[in-house]
């Protein structure tokens, strides 16, 4: 059963009282390379990218540049994409957020085979929800998101909400030296902990750049966090921004932005009034305890068409199912630091456990147990316990939860993907099990993921 909003969180109050616990109008979709029948042709291909100033960077990249092509869908509307792999070594896409056929998920053995080297795929849904999505691959992740292959996924509302202006904004900071080259993107010191770090930070691939938006205009911004490591705590100082949708998914009534964290692989819509003198600037900046800094800017500037005052608008939700919280089967997963190290094979490295298991490898001959079956159609409650001194966005594929509660802060319920669990930090959050599969379930701190914490639910 699907719900709006109100009746969603209505229903929700009193359940966990027994619980006890850019739209665009007219978007069309644009068609690279002109062939028929595909509403965009993607290529992963290495090429030469300049993100310092008169360096270059072996990259690779969708599309032979960064950033991406920002692949725009419409909501309940099929897309078709043709994806070509002309890297030395195969790959997938998966499409973040997305609650679309296991078939479609792009990852290797357990959803599709690994796409080889000078072979085509086509990847064809239909996207139910509207939002802020992003792709990226699911081999050799590590490498692979490292040198550059991610990209934004936008889904626009069936019922067009109307902005003067929006701005996609990827964060993603690279692992490069002062000359453009690549230095590692690994090592298990730094795996064993928050990940590694890379040194120059950018803003869909330049560094601090400066972005123009229309005087006095109503502006969304969609903020993507497209690194492998960074939380990235979102400010913007000195302008009234308003939290619109969280991963995608639009909360129930927008709210003013004081600080919010995102996590690899989550999003943040934003929506603010430009200010009405062209010249001044909004600054969107990284919190870092008690400092700040820029990440990017935007100018006002002098409209050639009026521009009418806009309320803040609350989007449209999404079609989720309602969970049933009375019936409900509740389901624990703890994440822990293991700290096993095997000696002489960095590959092997094991940092890091869900219910006391390290992921395995995964290949055409080898599927490791699942960390839980699940019935179709029927409402879960999972718990999720964070015993770990760090911080570990934790997402699920296939699916949407609903965030009830925290033992560390006052929640709203809302809607994710993924969920960014602080240290020590308990999480209560609930969905229908609705798309039956094999769906990844693991850390998007890229390092975690491939040190251990990783694992996959079966939904059949």
């Amino acid at each position: 059963m699907n719900c709006n909003r109100r009746q969603f969180l209505t229903t929700l109050a009193s359940a966990m009282a027994a619980v006890s616990c850019s739209s665009l109008p007219g978007l069309r979709i644009r068609t690279e390379q002109n062939i028929p029948g595909f509403d965009y042709v993607l290529t992963a291909e290495p090429a030469q990218v300049s993100l310092i100033e008169g360096t270059q960077t072996p990259a690779w990249c969708f599309g032979g540049t960064f950033p991406a092509p920002v692949i725009r869908a419409q909501q309940g509307q099929p897309i078709r994409i043709l994806f070509q792999n002309r890297l030395p070594e195969a790959t997938t896409i998966h499409w973040h957020g997305l609650r679309i056929p296991i078939a479609m998920d792009g990852v290797p053995f357990l959803s599709q085979p690994p796409i080889k080297p000078g072979e085509d795929f086509t990847y064809e849904f239909t996207p139910p929800d509207a939002g802020t999505f992003w792709y990226h691959p699911h081999v050799n992740s590590v490498i692979q998101l490292g040198k550059g292959l991610v990209g934004a996924f936008i889904v626009e509302e069936a019922n067009p909400v109307h902005f003067d202006h929006e701005q996609v904004l990827g964060l993603k900071n690279w692992h490069i030296d002062d000359h453009g080259q690549f230095t590692e993107f690994t090592t298990p010191r730094n795996a064993a902990r928050m990940g590694t770090p890379g040194r120059w930070e950018t803003v869909n691939g330049r560094h601090k750049p400066v972005y123009e938006v229309p005087a006095g205009g109503l502006t969304r911004l969609r903020i993507l966090n497209l690194d492998n490591t960074l939380v990235y705590n979102i400010v913007v100082p000195d302008v009234e921004a308003w939290i619109i949708a969280i991963d995608g998914n639009p909360v129930q009534e927008p709210f003013r932005l004081v600080e919010h964290p995102i996590g690899p692989g989550m999003r943040l819509d934003l929506a603010l009034h430009a200010p009405e003198e062209p010249g001044q600037e909004i600054h969107i900046q990284q919190a870092k305890g008690r400092f700040k800094f820029d990440m990017a800017r935007l100018v006002a500037v002098a409209s050639s068409t009026p521009i009418a005052t806009r309320p803040i608008p609350t989007l449209p939700s999404n079609p989720l199912p309602l969970p049933d919280l009375d019936n409900a089967e509740y389901l624990s997963f703890v994440f822990e630091w293991e700290g096993a190290v095997s000696p002489g094979d960095d590959s092997k490295h094991k940092f890091w456990t869900i219910n006391r298991r390290a992921w395995d490898k995964l290949s055409a001959d080898y599927v490791p147990e699942p960390l839980a079956e699940l019935m179709l159609g029927k409402t879960y409650i999972f718990d999720l316990k964070n015993v770990t001194p760090n911080r570990h966005p934790i997402h699920m594929h296939g699916h949407t939860w609903t965030v009830l509660k925290s033992n560390q802060k006052e929640i709203v319920p809302f809607h994710t993907d993924t969920v960014l669990l602080e240290k020590n930090e308990k999480v209560r959050l609930a969905f229908v099990a609705d798309n039956p599969g094999r769906w990844m379930y693991h850390c998007h701190v890229i390092e975690h993921m491939k040190t251990g914490l990783m694992g996959y639910i079966t939904v059949k």
